[in-house]
């Protein structure tokens, strides 16, 4: 049940660690996506809640979702001006050159019949940064964690094909797909709030990673 997913809850924030496999926005085919679970996350509100962000369907972890129309507005905000902290975890496939850095890479959408949309390397793209730091090797894999300053569309992802040289394990567009799904998690989520505490939750180790033997 998505209800005992919820890692934050308060009058006008809730975050749930999504799990991977659950589209955010209602997919075309009809599929089964959040919209479907709104109405168990209402927590003795009749207003259903509204998310505030994206994950990709395949990204496990922290989302934001508001309770009312002007948190979501402030949160928006929040998200907006990069006031928000958001820490991913991911299992590459392979092993970067270095151990930590910063990729300062504009990312452009494109789009062909063979291969569909995707995002890539554009300089004349929107601006996207994101900082990691290498974590573990194992096994010709390395566990990396990723702490974007923006929130472009794909952004971990390609930074990780086009910054680092290598893919998210089991990204399907920008790598190879894998049977246990793409290694990609969003472990944590602050969002500040002035006179306010934060909102704020970590995401639990993602099972996935663990059958692929990389433990918290």
């Amino acid at each position: 049940m998505i209800g005992d997913r919820v890692l934050f809850l308060d009058g006008e924030a809730l975050i749930i660690d999504k799990p991977a496999g659950l589209p955010v926005d209602r997919p075309r085919d009809g599929a089964i996506s959040l919209e479907n679970h709104l109405s168990n996350l209402t927590f003795g509100f009749r207003r259903w809640p509204h998310a505030v962000h994206r994950l990709d369907r395949d990204t496990s972890g922290c989302l934001l979702l508001s309770r009312n129309p002007k948190a979501h507005a402030r949160f928006q905000q929040a998200f907006e001006s990069g006031a928000v902290t958001k820490r991913y975890l991911a299992v590459l496939d392979g092993v970067p050159s270095g151990e930590e850095g910063e990729i300062d890479m504009p990312l452009g959408k494109t789009s062909t019949a063979e291969e569909g949309w995707r995002m890539r390397h554009d300089p004349a793209g929107k601006a996207a940064r994101t900082a990691w730091r290498l974590i573990k090797v194992q096994d010709g894999r390395a566990l990396v964690e990723f702490r974007p300053a923006t929130g472009r569309t794909h952004q971990i992802r390609v930074h990780a094909l086009e910054g680092l040289g290598v893919a998210v394990l089991g990204d399907p567009v920008y790598g190879s797909a894998h049977k246990a799904g793409m290694m990609l998690h969003a472990a944590e989520l602050i969002v500040p709030r002035p006179g306010k505490a934060d909102v704020a939750a970590q995401a639990p180790w993602p099972p996935r990673f663990r059958d692929i033997g990389f433990d918290d």
